[in-house]
């Protein structure tokens, strides 16, 4: 049996990426015309890796605050977009309190202090989202060891010092400002690339599965004090990460088969990410604890399949 009988009839590939277009331009200005929202209503959050313009921890941050965050504390280790990201959330979200600073997000001292200064500050932390990492496009043979600790070091480190952190920080209770149980939501940026080979090269891939891994694992050390971890397990998505794949591509005229492989056939933006991470820190998600989220398009669902060669 051919493939091609078991498929729905679709697009040609310029047909599709202009509706992608349109479809992204339309996910990028929703909250130009949204209401606010109230899912964060007096929640106190952390958020590393917010630098990048086009970033994930940017369009998060300004998500929170749609969503009514009292306090959000932004830390990125490059900070040159920092003073831009804060005075941008100030200016549409006046009763949104912003700090910001210029740190690394697999610094143990950075991540505890700003855990403390939360408490110390605003009574509480709800909300911490290690969203900080690198990748590395090296092939196996071209990646060095010390390449190899230092993918590690910042994508699976920061996430292990978030949880140890923002968890002895929400494990406080404090009845003055309205938290009487500990209780918390830790959301940690992974990839498909840790659900799946294929999606990255092998340090990238092997941080992103050790983030999988600790959301599971910390999920049961922090069972029975209400502290949720999940991890998010984003596709392709078009960030300053993935500057260079996005070029190459329209360099060459191939931009419209970008994310061809995965079921939307498409490849996502920040924002798409950003909703993912507004549900688990809210409490639409209460019952979600331990998970990796896939937000792929359907990249990590199956196989890559080759149209007309299933028989």
């Amino acid at each position: 049996m051919s493939y091609a009988k078991l498929r729905i009839p679709n697009k040609s590939i310029e047909e599709s990426y202009k509706h992608t277009l349109a479809r992204i331009q339309k996910i990028q200005s929703h909250l130009d015309h949204a209401p606010r929202g109230s899912k964060l209503k007096d929640k106190v959050g952390v958020i590393t890796g917010v630098g990048s313009l086009k970033g994930i921890g940017r369009a998060t941050a300004i998500l929170f605050a749609h969503e009514g965050a009292k306090h959000l504390y932004l830390i990125d280790f490059d900070g040159t977009n920092l003073p831009n990201l804060k005075e941008t959330i100030e200016k549409k979200y006046p009763d949104v309190k912003v700090t910001v600073q210029q740190g690394d997000a697999a610094d143990e001292d950075v991540i505890k202090g700003v855990c403390e200064q939360a408490v110390a500050e605003e009574g509480r932390l709800d909300v911490f989202f290690a969203n900080a990492g690198i990748a590395s496009k090296n092939p196996l043979h071209d990646t060095s060891k010390e390449l190899f600790v230092e993918v590690m070091r910042v994508n699976a480190l920061s996430c292990f010092l978030a949880i140890k952190h923002a968890s002895t920080a929400m494990l406080k209770v404090n009845p003055a400002v309205g938290k009487e149980y500990s209780g918390g939501s830790i959301i940690l940026t992974a990839s498909s690339a840790g659900l799946r080979s294929g999606a990255g090269s092998i340090d990238y891939s092997a941080s992103k599965a050790a983030v999988n891994s600790m959301a599971k694992t910390s999920a049961y050390q922090l069972q029975k004090t209400d502290i949720r971890v999940n991890s998010i397990c984003p596709g392709l998505i078009e960030t300053g990460m993935t500057t260079f794949t996005f070029e190459y591509a329209r360099q060459r005229g191939t931009a419209a088969k970008i994310g061809q492989l995965n079921a939307l056939g498409r490849f996502g933006v920040a924002e798409e990410i950003a909703n993912a991470a507004l549900f688990l820190a809210s409490d639409d998600s209460s019952y979600v604890n331990g998970q990796n989220f896939a937000v792929d398009g359907g990249l990590s669902a199956s196989h890559p399949v080759v149209p007309g060669r299933l028989s």
